[in-house]
């Protein structure tokens, strides 16, 4: 039986990244949404790993056969006391588009100087295998909170999020160099090593 990967998401931008990422695992990736797999999860954890693990778990119940990823990321302000945190896809309403979340940010940080609005992208990232056990990684990446929205590459709050040593926002990043950089990158990339260190990297 072909061994496979999938990821607990239906975000096709989200899918794009991590199939750059994860590719030369020679294991086929696919998303729950792409399975047909539906399930509503409660995420009701305090950190982005326990978040990252709850959808993992919940995933491989239904898959106990496959590798299954979920991830958990969010933006933390550190003006806003890291808000909106583990929120941060339910911050201002879940359906409200990200062109709003931004502008409220943006306006909860009118007026305030430049090395106040540090900030972070954090995302966990959670393995469930089928032997039941579950490993949990962490990436981020350190920047500030922009002006004003710039870019159009990105998605969710990548328009705000200004890498200094780069002179941009993440919006305004070649796709490539973002997955370089990003939160989720970094995360992958440490989970990608965990998996090859248990499996190996399968023939093509």
């Amino acid at each position: 039986m072909e061994r496979r990967i999938v990821f607990a998401t239906g975000n096709e931008n989200k899918m794009v990244e991590i199939r750059m990422i994860l590719s030369d695992l020679g294991m086929p990736v696919y998303s729950m949404k792409e399975l047909g797999v539906e399930a509503d999860i409660v995420e009701d954890g305090i950190s982005f790993e326990e978040n990252a693990e709850i959808k993992a778990r919940a995933i491989s119940r239904l898959l106990p056969d496959d590798i299954v990823l979920a991830d958990d990321s969010g933006l933390e302000i550190d003006y806003l006391d890291k808000a909106p945190g583990i929120y941060s896809a339910r911050f201002a309403g879940e359906d409200t588009s990200y062109d709003v979340k931004n502008c409220i940010l943006l306006d909860k940080l009118e007026g305030i100087p430049e090395e106040e609005r540090t900030a972070r992208f954090v995302c966990a990232v959670a393995a469930a295998f089928p032997d039941g056990s579950v490993e949990t990684v962490r990436g981020t990446i350190e920047g500030s909170i922009a002006q004003e929205m710039l870019g159009e590459n990105g998605f969710g709050y990548d328009p705000i999020f200004y890498v200094p040593e780069y002179g941009c926002t993440t919006a305004q990043m070649d796709p490539d160099k973002k997955n370089e950089l990003s939160h989720r990158g970094n995360a992958l990339r440490a989970m990608r090593k965990i998996i090859e260190a248990r499996f190996g990297k399968e023939e093509e």
